[in-house]
């Protein structure tokens, strides 16, 4: 089985938020109650994002050991189900004219490595706290929320692979889709916008739109 991949990276121009619950029994807790049986944990993740959970507390970036944010592959697969779904109602788009785009992505299009470090480029990992309001039967409700927040310039690489080489033209329309609605919390706001390069094995630019 041929596989065709794209090397990526992601250089946000707004500052982007973390998604991942800092409380891990909140975390938990809302998984459990997804999925309850542990292999269908992962899975209920990829399809149903964890924005929902973020509600209570903060939300921050996952880490590896030595503090460096990251994103998981999962994450990267909810934006391109996210892009795809807006893209789909617009005319004349290649996702406009794609059937069952979250099974295709589910089933065809992976994101290599697990963890994908992001590069803050020296500089550093910052809180963003804004209101958040809601129309309840209780009436208006006002709460306070704070999220990580990794600054404009940070970069994350990774390598998307394809089982079907056909979809490469779907996922370039969907990476250029992240300059107008971005990855992470907030992101209706702006927060999290981005512009891709596609880069060759040795990390050399050679295509994406951030020119």
């Amino acid at each position: 089985m041929e596989i065709k991949e794209m090397h990526v990276r992601w250089t946000f121009t707004e500052d982007a938020l973390g998604g991942l619950p800092e409380n891990r029994d909140i975390y938990r807790e809302y998984i459990a109650s997804k999925a309850p049986d542990a292999e269908g944990i992962e899975d209920e993740v990829a399809n149903l994002g964890i924005e929902g959970a973020a509600e209570k507390g903060k939300t921050v970036f996952p880490k590896l050991p030595d503090g460096t944010p990251f994103v998981y592959d999962y994450q990267i697969r909810g934006f391109f189900k996210s892009a795809a779904g807006a893209l789909r109602r617009v005319k004349g788009s290649k996702s406009a004219k794609m059937s069952a785009y979250k099974r295709k992505i589910d089933l065809l299009v992976f994101i290599e490595q697990r963890r994908n470090p992001i590069d803050m480029h020296g500089m550093l990992l910052d809180e963003c706290t804004r209101p958040l309001r809601a129309s309840t039967p209780q009436g208006e409700r006002i709460s306070i929320a704070c999220s990580d927040s990794v600054p404009a310039g940070s970069t994350v690489d990774f390598t998307v692979q394809m089982l079907d080489g056909d979809l490469e033209p779907f996922v370039r329309e969907w990476l250029d889709y992240g300059k107008f609605n971005g990855y992470g919390q907030w992101r209706n706001s702006g927060k999290g916008r981005f512009l891709w390069d596609e880069l060759d094995k040795d990390g050399n630019v050679i295509g994406g739109n951030n020119a």
